[in-house]
Formats: structure tokens, sequence, C-alpha cells
């Protein structure tokens, strides 16, 4: 008999974040199921899923220890994306191989760990030109993907708004037409006469190939895409104008993939914003209002992770995002305390939005740098954490430590921006004494024939929009 259960009143409802991660949950991949690519069209071939994967690195400057982390960061995203890892080779040279990405002799050596463990997909940790592509892909005889395309397929995965969809399909686009190839000799097959044009005399010829017209598709859906994105941007701009309009400060949450952003928004807000173990885990902006112990309210904008060679077409389509973190009155860069090598995280995230600040003409705000998990930092690598990171605010969103003093630094922040006047607000002005109880600080009110005489603390951008009040 199917027991049925009820949610009663006392049970709290789930949060957006429980229901999203329930989303994910509900959808798994099942592996071990073959799939036969002898005649599908190379925009098929290239969005197949397949599961059991070789990791491959190239080892070109740093040390041993960074090389594997980097190898490590590369099976976490492969397990993100749902792929069962077999196997990781890292090889040391000079520079990757401009032919295969690996030399020969090692690209022999990889198809044979495919064969010996029945991979059906080779990762590469870089990028790969579309030449390098199609040769290593040749000798390994399976599939082959770099690690922009695993990223750009995380994305796909985890976007759950109409934008987000939009913004990963416009980057998986931009990233396929220059790597559009034939799969055997399917993609050269050309449609002639009237198939490949209007018909009648002097139209009529050899027509397009299935390449030609994967790749007029596709441009077709770009521009399609392009106009719907700038339509969604439209909406999101209002918002943020409204926000601002407040004089509400805004509060942009910045960082590397995992490093607990959305958990400290969850801590200091309250809310239920999507946590996941994972990365990637957030990729749609999702604001949530606080309000600080003086009475300020300010506004946490949880954003998404970046990560090592942050792929070109993702910094352009999540604009979106990054234009949070141009706008920002405050960035809390959050950085995941107990990894091994913070400093490179920081340095991630840093030179992602140097770039996007430069291109928008816009001066960086200032910084508040957040070290989150120190619940799994043991005492000696706290001591190096803290001298290294003097200015930093040391916090765990998992057990709550540091969360008071992080607040404290924010409302100091904050408040260093407030302006102290007296304003004379006549009685026809009944709209201005309520957004001042909602905005700002009322620190005195007296009455007169002439209208309200108030003292307040208050933002700078609310100060301006009632400069023709203020006597004071």
């Amino acid at each position: 008999m199917t027991e049925l259960h009820t949610f009663s009143d006392s049970e709290p409802s789930p949060t957006t974040g429980e229901l999203q991660l329930g989303d994910r949950a509900s959808l798994q991949r099942v592996a071990g199921l073959s799939t036969e690519l002898s005649d599908v069209t190379e925009v098929e071939y290239r969005q197949l899923r397949l599961e059991r994967v070789v990791l491959v690195g190239v080892w070109t400057s740093g040390t041993a220890a960074e090389a594997r982390a980097s190898m490590g960061e590369l099976a976490a995203l492969a397990e993100t994306a749902g792929s069962e890892v077999l196997e990781a080779v890292i090889q040391r040279r000079g520079k990757p191989d401009p032919a295969t990405y690996l030399g020969s002799g090692k690209a022999q050596e990889l198809r044979e760990i495919v064969i010996a463990t029945g991979a059906d997909t080779v990762i590469c940790d870089g990028e790969l030109t579309p030449a390098q592509l199609n040769a290593l892909e040749k000798v390994v005889k399976v599939k082959v993907i770099d690690r922009t395309a695993l990223i750009l397929d995380i994305f796909a995965q985890h976007a759950t708004s109409r934008e987000g969809k939009a913004q990963v399909s416009l980057a998986q686009m931009e990233y396929m037409l220059p790597r559009l190839r034939g799969w055997g000799e399917s993609m050269s097959r050309q449609a002639g006469g009237r198939a490949g044009s209007n018909g009648g005399v002097g139209l009529r010829g050899p027509g397009e190939t299935k390449i030609e017209t994967d790749r007029r598709r596709i441009r077709e859906r770009m521009a399609k895409l392009r106009k719907e994105i700038r339509g969604m941007k439209t909406a999101r701009t209002v918002k943020r104008a409204a926000r601002q309009r407040g004089g509400v400060p805004a509060l942009t949450v910045v960082g590397y993939t995992n490093a607990g952003k959305s958990s400290l928004v969850n801590a200091m807000t309250g809310s239920g914003v999507l946590v996941q173990d994972a990365l990637f885990a957030t990729l749609d902006p999702t604001t949530r209002r606080a309000t600080l112990a003086d009475g300020h309210e300010v506004v946490f904008t949880d954003t998404v992770g970046f990560v090592r060679h942050l792929p070109t077409q993702l910094v352009e389509a999540f604009r979106s995002t990054l234009e949070e973190a141009v706008d920002a009155d405050l960035l809390i860069h959050v950085v995941d305390g107990s990894d091994a090598f913070p400093g490179k995280q920081i340095s991630a995230v840093r030179q992602v939005l140097n770039e996007v600040f430069a291109e928008e003409g816009a001066a960086p705000p200032p910084e508040l740098l957040v070290i989150n998990k120190i619940d799994a930092v043991d005492a000696t690598r706290m001591t190096q954490l803290r001298a290294e990171y003097r200015d930093a605010v040391f916090v765990s969103a998992h057990s709550g430590e540091g969360i008071d003093e992080l607040f404290r630094r924010i409302t100091e922040f904050v408040e260093a921006g407030d302006v102290e006047a007296t304003l004379l607000v006549p009685f026809a002005r009944g709209d201005v004494i309520p957004r001042l109880h909602q905005h700002a600080h009322v620190l005195s009110t007296e009455h007169d024939e002439s209208g309200s005489r108030v003292r307040v603390r208050m933002p700078a951008p609310l100060a301006a929009e009632f400069e023709e009040l203020i006597t004071e």
C-alpha cells in the first residue's frame, strides 16, 4: 500500500534552493550506453553526453603540486558534469603540441589508456584549437573535448532562468561554430538542384553541404538569441535602477566557484538560495535584502563563480552577472580558505573582474576579502592565512563563526558613506517622511508652521535626491 505524505502546518516549506536541488537530482545520466556516431550531424555529435572519461593535462609551468591541483579541479568539473573519471594523465613539456596538444608518442599512449579503461571521452585541461581537436580525435578514436566545452556543458545543465539558458546557448554556439567539421563523410554531402536553391534558370547548382547548412542555422539562431538577451537586459536594468534610486547599498558577492558564496548569502540573509557542493552551482544572479544591526538596509547579490581560464564566450554571455559587480557599492570577495592555493583563486577572479571593469570604463568598487570555510582549516594553516591576508574577514558560513565580524565590517563601510543633515519638509511633501524612515536614520523630528524639521543620517544618493530640502 502506498503511503502518502502530506505537509502539516508545523513543517517548514521548502526553500527555492531546495526545490532547485531536487530538480537537479531528479534527472541523472545513465552510464554505459553505447552511441552510434556513424551518421549524425556535427552539431548532434558535439552535444552527445558521454560519461566515462580520461583526463589529460599539459604541465607547462609551476610546481608539481599546482599541476596536480589543476587536474583535481578538472576532475571536479567532470564529475559535476555527470562523468565518471577513470584515469588522469599529465605530460611535462614547455608548451602544448600545436598538432595534437600532446606529442605524437603520448597521443598513442593515450589511445592505449582509452582502450584499457573503456573510456568514451577524453577531456583536455586547456582550450584546444579546432585542428588540435581534430588531430587528437583521429588518434584516440573517441570523442575529445576541452576544458571550455566541459564548463559550457555544466552551465547548460545548471541554467534555470530564461535569460541564463539563452546566454548558455549563445556561448555554446559561439564556441561550436569554428569547430564544425565532418564526422566521416556525412557533413560534405550536398543538396543539389532545387533542393539547394529556389529553382529556376540560373539558380540551380550544387547547393549547400550539410556543414554549410549547420553553420547558417547556427548564425541565424545566434542572431535571434542576441536580440532576446538585449530585451531581457532592459528589464534587469530597470530593477537595478530602482534599487539605486532607493539609496540601498548594493553588495555583490563574487569569488571562485564553490568558494561558498551562496552559503554565505544564506547565512547573512536567512534566504533559501540554492547551495550545492558542486562547481558552478549558481549561474543566475540572485538578490536578497537584509537589515544590518544599526537599521541600514542592504541588498546582497549572489553571482556566478569564476574559474581559471574562464572561457571568453562565458565572460561575454554572462554579462548580466558581471554587470552586478560593475554597479556594486562593495565587492564581497569570497575565498575558499581550505583550498591549497587560495592566492591562485584570488588572482583568477580579479583578472576577470579587471577585464570587465576596463571594458565598461568603470572604476572597480571597494573590495572586502572574506576567507570562508575556516572550519575546515587547521590551526597552523589559519596562522599562515591571517598573516598573509591581514585585512580579510575570516568566517565559516557553515558554523556561523565570524559572521558577526563580517556584519560589523559591512556596517562600517555603509556608515562611512552616510550624510548627516537637517531637512525642512513642507507638509505638502507627505511622501518624504516615510521614505526617510525606511531608508535613513531619523535622529530627531520637530514640527512648526512651515513643516517638519527632520535631522537624519542617510545614504549619499538619498541626500542628493532631497538636496533642495536640506537646510544644514
